[in-house]
């Protein structure tokens, strides 16, 4: 009887330990955690630039990011062709503040490098309202 007691106690704590986890309001309210897209800088298939601040890359078949550029970055919607250098490695993730230069050939001497503020994965209804000449 005692062996059954016990038993019937630990069962009782265990469900109420069980009520206070789903009634905490802190781990209801919690988000899950949303993972940033990242791409492989070699994954970039095309590029267009709206202006000099503003660049859209084409990622595989499918994805387009936006590229804010920190500055100006001159004649860059007169570039044809240009590499992304990530001091991060080639993995480059969305975000504020990161380490991405959008580098061009700025004559046949020197290359122009324009550092990024900001990456954004364009979602379908971002891609569907950008100007056709902004499309890559």
């Amino acid at each position: 009887m005692n062996r059954t007691l016990l038993t019937l106690i630990a069962v009782a704590a265990t469900a109420l330990t069980s009520t206070a986890h789903a009634a905490d309001p802190h781990r209801m309210s919690k988000p899950p955690k949303a993972e940033r897209a990242c791409f492989y800088a070699r994954s970039v298939t095309n590029f267009r630039a709206a202006d000099d601040r503003n660049l859209y890359i084409r990622v595989g078949a499918r994805d387009i990011y936006h590229l804010k550029m920190f500055g100006n970055c001159f004649d860059l919607s007169w570039k044809n062709a240009l590499a992304l250098s990530s001091k991060g490695g080639n993995f480059i993730c969305e975000g504020d503040n990161v380490s991405v230069d959008v580098v061009t050939r700025d004559s046949a001497f020197s290359n122009q490098s324009c550092p990024v503020s900001s990456v954004r994965k364009l979602t379908p209804q971002d891609v569907a309202s950008l100007p056709k000449k902004a499309r890559p």
